[in-house]
């Protein structure tokens, strides 16, 4: 165990979670249950798309040769073959001469090079069209294989499974996918002051909001969710609980109990259990006091009691952990640039992560979303952003372009890296 708190930087700490991700069992499931997982082979088309030289609109499968001299005043006339409709086979050639009406998504015909739109053409009751302007050869023909051909991969190995990529697997024919298992995660609140949600509130109590957080924020990253209760300020009951829960669990995540009050026992938790932490500080605000440690191949994030320092944790370290332990090849928040909209004028020798919200005047302009303190739990209701200053400044100032990460969202692969304040 560390013998001092020694902090280490948000990216390395982000490296060293991934490096103990879990390798987690595959599965098959029916595509319809498949929405969220994380795909464990890659995809392949099954035919070529399209599988057949395809018309884009409705109109006339012709020979380009056949409309050359036309136009609105010297229209070119075809005998109409036939009428092929999306999903028909065409039945006779297009010889000179000759045009087939064709509509949007059929085939093209034999002999055809060309498709002529509706709205260039007329047709009378003698079975014969007229065309007002030449085409070329290739004109408005989508041409088979044009997007993907036949064993192509579609869909790469650590995809997660969204509605566009279910569109893809049904159009090649994979009714079955192959997903990594979710992994499963223990949720213990710690402290007698805490209440649930459906308790009246007591003198000196609050409740329990952090583990409801939690619980939600999990399901987001795709995790299946047991919550354990919680752990009195009991040292020889936390060693009970905590080992007992770690057996059926991949990771666990605590709540409160990591600062260094006479009531933060995690850490001799983790002594006592024989773990080996891998960090037990940040150098960030809030959530300095963000511990992780491993037992084996489980797991334990040990997140702040304050709420926006627990959510805050959560997303940096447990959020990439469990999409990473999933396969997910992107497992880190997605990041982005915005203007300040306001002065943050307070030094900080840690890179600070603000709640925010953002909005698009012409640039993206981001904003707090209300109180910037830890123990703040009423502007989580509102963020959307994290706001990220680097520390190590003289503070920033309205209108300075800063780094922000966007939540309820994946899509990096590369751990935060926070530069310094631009011209600093």
């Amino acid at each position: 165990m560390l013998e001092k708190r020694k902090p280490l930087q948000v990216r390395d700490a982000q490296r060293m979670m991934l490096e103990h991700a879990a390798s987690l069992h595959t599965e098959w499931l029916p595509l319809e249950k498949a929405a969220g997982r994380v795909l464990a082979e890659d995809v392949t088309a099954d035919a070529a798309v399209p599988p057949f030289d395809r018309s884009p609109y409705d109109g006339y499968a012709v020979r380009a040769e056949d409309t050359k001299g036309a136009g609105r005043d010297t229209p070119v006339h075809l005998q109409i073959l036939e009428t092929i409709g999306a999903g028909s086979v065409p039945d006779k050639e297009v010889t000179p001469g000759t045009a087939s009406r064709i509509m949007t998504g059929a085939m093209i015909p034999s002999g055809a090079d060309a498709v002529i739109m509706l709205e260039q053409t007329s047709n009378d009751t003698s079975g014969e069209m007229a065309v007002y302007r030449e085409c070329a050869a290739g004109e408005n023909i989508v041409r088979k294989a044009s997007e993907m051909a036949e064993g192509e991969v579609v869909v790469t190995k650590g995809t997660t499974v969204h509605p566009g990529v279910t569109a893809v697997l049904a159009a090649f024919g994979h009714s079955r996918v192959l997903v990594r298992r979710r992994p499963r995660i223990g949720v213990i609140a710690t402290g007698t002051e805490l209440l649930e949600p459906h308790e009246a509130l007591e003198t000196g109590k609050i409740r329990n909001s952090n583990a409801y957080m939690v619980l939600h924020q999990l399901a987001e990253a795709g995790a299946e969710t047991v919550y354990l209760g919680k752990l009195d300020d009991d040292l020889p009951s936390a060693v009970r609980s905590t080992g007992d829960a770690l057996e059926s669990v991949d990771a666990l995540i605590t709540t409160g109990g990591v600062s260094v009050g006479d009531f933060d026992f995690l850490p001799e938790v983790y002594k006592q259990l024989g773990a080996d932490v891998l960090f037990n500080k940040i150098a960030m605000r809030p959530g300095s006091v963000t511990s992780a440690a491993v037992i084996g191949k489980k797991v334990l994030f040990g997140l702040s009691g304050n709420p926006s320092a627990c959510f805050v944790g959560f997303e940096l370290f447990a959020g990439p952990w469990i999409r990473a332990s999933q396969g997910d090849e992107a497992p880190y928040l997605q990041k982005g640039r915005a203007v300040l909209g306001e002065d943050f004028s307070k030094p900080n020798p840690f890179t600070r992560f603000i709640r925010g919200t953002f909005h698009d005047s012409g640039s993206t302009v981001c904003v707090p979303a209300g109180m910037d303190k830890s123990q703040a739990v009423t502007t989580l209701a509102h963020t959307s952003i994290l706001i990220v200053l680097p520390g190590g400044t003289r503070g920033y100032q309205k209108g300075d372009e800063v780094d922000i990460l966007y939540l309820h969202s994946s899509g990096s692969q590369e751990p935060l890296h926070p530069e310094k304040r631009a011209g600093s």
